[in-house]
This record gives structure tokens, sequence and C-alpha cells, in this order.
């Protein structure tokens, strides 16, 4: 079954809890081999995550989450920073034509996994309090692209005996910051390799992701107020293209 499938209704407390909302149609942007997408579309098609990927987008054209989506029915979006710069445009100008083309799909969560490009205002202005980013690395520590790398070096130092996964919402462009919401540790052992600590960490990135995409789909008030923000209204006036 593909990730336009089957989703699971959201438990009701009895005959006068209000309706659920309708399914979640996520929005994913990646970059490299799709690992966590293919995690998002296993669990949409199992019912344990309320909603469906409505479109998947990429910056590399070799992507292999690309053909993940392709394979899976899933509609793709290939668009290189590189074509615009040469046509005379800038970085936001293409921040802000890749923010049209997902909007087209009408998600209600864009979700970076493993999406390598740092986006500007051009973009996250269009999704305000609705773009989710996924780091391999606890909330404060080893920002950036090589946060495993950091992570094993620092435990080989002595300075660390443990790193993480957390998700979070991206309201600007600061590298890996933004309101936490979920987390979790994953203890370095003695024996790890760096690429034994690697295999952990994603396990752990797919059951977080997946979880925590499915408390956004089923209360996202409820998540945002956790985290002490309000949930902008989605400008769906804008979508109806």
């Amino acid at each position: 079954m593909s990730g336009l499938g089957a989703h699971r209704q959201p438990d009701t407390a009895g005959p006068d809890s209000p309706p659920p909302p309708p399914p979640a149609r996520f929005a994913v942007l990646a970059s490299g081999s799709g690992s966590n997408l293919a995690a998002i579309i296993d669990a949409c098609a199992a019912g344990r995550l309320y909603g469906r990927v409505v479109v998947v987008a990429s910056n590399r054209i070799g992507a292999y989450a690309l053909e993940r989506a392709e394979q899976a029915g899933i509609p793709t979006v290939y668009r290189s920073l590189k074509a615009v710069r040469d046509a005379g445009g800038t970085r936001r100008d293409y921040d802000a034509e890749l923010a049209e083309v997902v909007a087209a799909h009408r998600p209600d969560w864009v979700v970076l996994a493993g999406w390598m490009h740092i986006l500007s205002s051009a973009f996250l202005d269009r999704f305000p309090g609705r773009v989710v980013n996924l780091h391999p690395a606890l909330p404060g520590r080893f920002p950036g692209a090589h946060a495993i790398d950091d992570a094993y070096e620092a435990f080989r130092a002595g300075t660390v005996d443990r790193t993480g996964v957390m998700v979070h919402l991206v309201p600007d462009e600061g590298v890996d910051v933004g309101p936490t919401l979920a987390s979790v540790e994953v203890p370095i052992h003695t024996e790890d390799s760096r690429d034994s600590l690697e295999i952990r960490i994603h396990a752990a990135e797919h059951e977080l992701l997946v979880a925590t995409l499915d408390r956004l789909a089923r209360d996202p008030a409820g998540v945002h107020a956790s985290v002490g923000i309000d949930l902008a209204p989605f400008p769906v006036q804008e979508l109806q293209t």
C-alpha cells in the first residue's frame, strides 16, 4: 500500500467529543536517500501516522528519496538552486519558488527530513509554525550537517557519553534551533564505531519523527501550546490553485 493510502481515525472519547481533524497532509523535503521519508510512508500505510504524504521535493536530482516517492505513487518535485542562480536569481528567489510549488499541494505540515539547504523567510513565512525539522542531536548540541561525526568525536575525546535526536519547529534561518517538539537520547557505547552509532541514531530518528508527526496530525494546537506558541492559521486562500 502506498503512502497515499490508509490512515487510522483518531480515537474519540464519546458522542459529545469534537469531530476528529482530517488526516494531515505532509510535504516532505529531502536531499538524500530518504530513509526517514520511507519511515513516514510506511507509517501512513500501516495506520501509525494519521495522514499521508502529498508531495516529496528535493534539491538534488539524484536523491533516492525521489525514487522512493515515485515507487509509492507520490508526486515529486526537483528544484535546483544552481539553475536559479545561473538564471540570475538569488537564494531567496529559489526559496520563494520552492514554496510556491510545495504550497500548490496544500500541505498541513512541511517536514525537513535530511534536507540539506537552509530555508530563508521567503519559504518559511509561507508556512508559519508548520515547518518541522529532524536533527540527529539533542537540543543545543552539535548543530549542522555533521552532527553524528561531531558527537562521535566528542565521545572519543571523553566529553560526552550520549547523543540523541530531536524534532523541532523551524521559525527562522537558525541552524537546528527552534521550539523542540520531542527529543530522545541515544547512548554511545564503548564498543561503538561511528557507523554503528549512526545506525542506532537513524533507528531513533524514524521512531521519533513518526510519533511526533502523529501527535501534530491529531492535536496540532495542543502540541504548539506545549512549546508556548500559538499555531498560526493556515493561509488556505493562498493555496487554492
